[in-house]
């Protein structure tokens, strides 16, 4: 059985589609698909059902991709045992990281990853929380932050701290702000124009739950996938918007913002890390999940 093979059967399989698949391993589909078939003829089963829709293991495919994933986290094993022989540990480790503290952390996260882990490679992208989760599931990421993260059966998630929601506007030029601006109520968040993520961000449902519960909505002036757009269209009189004090803080022009505490109720969104738990982490995994740790208490600290 050809290791590369199994890899990309047990890839097909995670993704459920063989376009999908060819994407993440950047290798053209004909090829993969031919690789794919030339197992099932040596096994002698079909291992996968092939629709219009994408690929579904059949029950020998269900059985092969449990054994084939514990087949590769040996061999990567292996490779990292060998790395430490030589004193290095190597692999490659996909992180996904919300829009809003991607900018904080990716460079200190790199510096530290390339100082630790030098023989190793790091994969850093930007995605909704929502997404990232099912990447974690299907393979695609190996770590996330996430944003108000949904408990599930296939991902391990840890609670790291909570966040502050604040009101975001533009501050009008040469205004100094002394004192800053007070505390606004959320209803009266409501009755401002918004410039927010479109669903399922979560920091959009968050704001949205949290104002149907005081019996309020929201006022949308646009919506937008994207901090750093969100933020130009505030500084360009569009509207306001609801960030983290990091995604302000770690913009280009912090400077170009006012920003506001929100109360009645004060909004916080849970940050978390997760990880799969079909998949058991890589020493070198481990490492990148201890300097993530260590990259997010700096980072909160000095915000």
């Amino acid at each position: 059985m050809d290791l590369k093979q199994l890899e990309y059967f047990v890839r097909v399989a995670e993704l459920g589609s063989f376009t999908r698949a060819a994407l993440a391993l950047n290798i053209a589909q004909p090829a993969l698909s031919r690789q794919v078939r030339l197992l099932e003829v040596e096994l002698r089963q079909n291992l996968l059902i092939r629709n219009g829709r994408g690929a579904l293991p059949t029950e020998a495919g269900k059985l092969l991709l449990a054994h084939g994933r514990g087949i590769l986290h040996q061999v990567e094993r292996a490779r990292e045992e060998l790395g430490r022989v030589r004193g290095s540990l190597a692999g490659r480790v996909a992180v996904g990281l919300p829009t809003s503290l991607a900018r904080a952390l990716t460079v200190p996260l790199t510096r530290a990853f390339r100082a630790e882990l030098p023989d190793a490679t790091i994969s850093i992208s930007e995605g909704l929380s929502v997404a990232m989760q099912e990447s974690l599931v299907a393979g695609r990421l190996d770590i996330a932050v996430l944003y108000n993260a949904q408990p599930s059966a296939e991902t391990e998630i840890t609670p790291w701290f909570e966040e502050d929601l604040l009101l975001v506007q533009r501050r009008p030029p040469g205004l100094a702000e002394d004192p800053p601006p007070g505390p606004i109520a959320l209803k009266d968040v409501a009755q401002l124009p918004l410039v927010i993520p479109s669903r399922p961000n979560a920091i959009r449902m968050h704001v949205e739950s949290e104002m149907a519960n005081i019996g309020s909505r929201l006022k949308i002036a646009l919506e937008i996938d994207g901090v750093s757009a969100i933020l130009d269209l505030v500084a360009d009189g569009a509207g306001c918007a609801v960030l983290s004090r990091n995604a302000v803080s770690s913009s280009i022009r912090p400077s170009a913002f006012s920003v506001r505490t929100i109360t009645a109720p004060v909004l916080r969104t849970k940050v978390s890390i997760a990880t799969s738990s079909l998949r058991p982490a890589t020493l070198t995994q481990q490492t990148t999940l201890a300097l993530i740790r260590q990259t997010l208490e700096r980072t909160t600290r000095a915000t």
